[in-house]
């Protein structure tokens, strides 16, 4: 069967598409299903926690292939200058929901150092949650720094630069449909 979305032509910024549309869209489908089943028989809705910018594609796409009751928020914060990771996490928007009593899932485009999960996690856990579980899309394990337990992941890659379906590299490339390995940048 033919991909139902065509490839855009890869700009000369971009190496290789390293993960199409079409597995995007099962692995997204196979993941709501663990989901579902995770979560069927839990008291009152599950709090999906989208982080802003990178997740949003991966949340949309997430929470409509969901059949148990569902929330979603966002949550905004930053970490990294360009292509390089501060250290420090900054809170640029919290939620809205009141997140005590509640079952939460964040839900990250990458995982790279761990730095804003392990972050996220400690600061939901302190909010008097009934639970905190994690999804990432993308998990590069070469980089990680913090010892982040990830109860639900997308794809493992190597440790390459990605943009597309929520990631950028200076807000470009972040509605590709498909995540594509990008050249080394210049800074």
């Amino acid at each position: 069967m033919e991909s139902s979305l065509a490839i855009p032509a890869l700009t000369k910024d971009l190496a290789r598409v390293l993960i199409d549309a079409d597995t995007i869209s099962r692995r997204t489908d196979e993941l709501a299903r663990e989901i579902n089943k995770a979560y069927a028989n839990i008291k009152g809705p599950l709090i999906l926690v989208g982080v802003l910018k990178g997740s949003f594609i991966f949340t949309a796409d997430l929470c409509r292939k969901l059949t148990i009751p569902h929330i979603v928020d966002f949550i905004a914060l930053s970490s990294y200058s360009g292509s390089n990771s501060t250290g420090n996490v900054r809170l640029l928007m919290d939620t809205r929901e009141n997140l005590e009593g509640k079952h939460v899932l964040i839900i990250e485009d990458i995982l790279d150092s761990g730095t804003t999960l392990d972050y996220l996690i400690r600061n939901f856990k302190s909010r008097k949650t009934l639970s905190v579980k994690t999804i990432v899309l993308l998990d590069k394990p070469e980089r990680h720094t913090f010892p982040v337990e990830l109860d639900y992941i997308g794809f493992t890659i190597p440790d390459v630069w990605v943009v597309g379906y929520g990631l950028d590299y200076n807000e470009k490339h972040r509605t590709l449909p498909y995540i594509a390995e990008m050249y080394p940048q210049t800074e």
